[in-house]
């Protein structure tokens, strides 16, 4: 017989406001659905607004294995000057008039951002430097340098471009990418590439993997029904192929043992008879073991 953890774990698809950081959003979401059990995957800074992938109760451990590899975003770059964090909420530290920048001239410069690239993120990222976060370090004044990374950028499509009264142009984009990649030093490497600086005003994220901005609902509207956008199955289901499975395998698995392989790469996960997930599996060799068992054995 299922409990609470079953019944009430599953994946909140936030559409975060802006100007709060992910653990707001985390702790807001603990009231709401009066748990501790509240984790998030795939952080968004503090000015971008959007998908935040937010899990609750036994979900909380789908996060590290959800495939969140692909990521969908909506940007206004501001070409003509370079801030110290690569957007709006930095410092400016150097300004270039803009324009004279053809839509073709920015066109080939998205065109050289689009594809497999090296990219060097943002020093004010989260990324770690010595066991120290790089923004806590910025803040202290360190001086340091951050490594470029194999990111792709698999669409970099230019929506619209306007120029303003004081020398800038603002290029509104669209951008598919892969886990990893930083809009805004897209930005600043568009500004780079064209010779007159550039940085993000606007972000927001549109989708995360298979969760879209028509599965999100803004705290506000939490906070009048709190509900779950996908229970513990339909999350499963969206984010991983299936197989089904038997009552005996599902007896099994669900008791942390293993199946038979059917030669199948990658998670996937196994379905019983009910239709119930039962557990996330991947083969290796001859067995098919549990990476993650949704049901154990206790709880069905």
């Amino acid at each position: 017989m299922a409990d609470a953890s079953i019944e009430n774990a599953g994946l909140v698809i936030v559409d975060k406001d802006a100007d709060m950081t992910s653990h707001d959003v985390v702790s807001r979401c603990r009231k709401l659905f009066n748990t501790r059990r509240v984790g998030h995957a795939g952080t968004l800074d503090p000015m971008a607004t959007g998908v935040l992938v937010i899990g609750i109760e036994r979900a909380t451990k789908l996060l590290g294995l959800l495939s969140l590899t692909t990521k969908s975003y909506v940007a206004t770059i501001r070409l003509g000057a370079s801030t110290d964090t690569d957007d709006r909420e930095g410092q400016i530290i150097s300004r270039a008039d803009a324009s004279h920048l053809s839509s073709d001239r920015i066109a080939e410069g998205v065109a050289a951002l689009t594809g497999d690239i090296a990219q060097v993120p943002a020093k004010v990222s989260a990324i770690k430097v010595d066991g120290r976060r790089a923004h806590k370090l910025v803040r202290s004044g360190a001086e340091f340098n951050l490594e470029a990374r194999p990111v792709t950028v698999s669409r970099f499509d230019i929506l619209g471009i306007g120029a303003t009264d004081d020398g800038f142009v603002d290029v509104d984009v669209e951008v598919d990418c892969s886990a990893g990649t930083y809009i805004r030093s897209l930005a600043r490497d568009l500004g780079a590439g064209l010779g007159v600086g550039g940085h993000l005003t606007a972000l927001r994220r549109t989708a995360v993997g298979p969760f879209t901005l028509e599965h999100a609902r803004t705290l506000a509207q939490l906070q009048e029904h709190p509900q779950m956008s996908l229970t513990i199955d339909e999350a499963v289901k969206i984010s991983f192929p299936h197989r089904d499975i038997d009552d005996d395998e599902a007896e099994s698995i669900s008791q942390g043992r293993w199946l038979e392989p059917v030669g199948r790469k990658g998670i996937y996960v196994v379905i019983d008879p009910a239709g119930q997930a039962i557990a996330l599996v991947q083969e290796k060799g001859r067995r098919a073991s549990s990476v993650m068992v949704v049901r154990p054995a206790t709880l069905r």
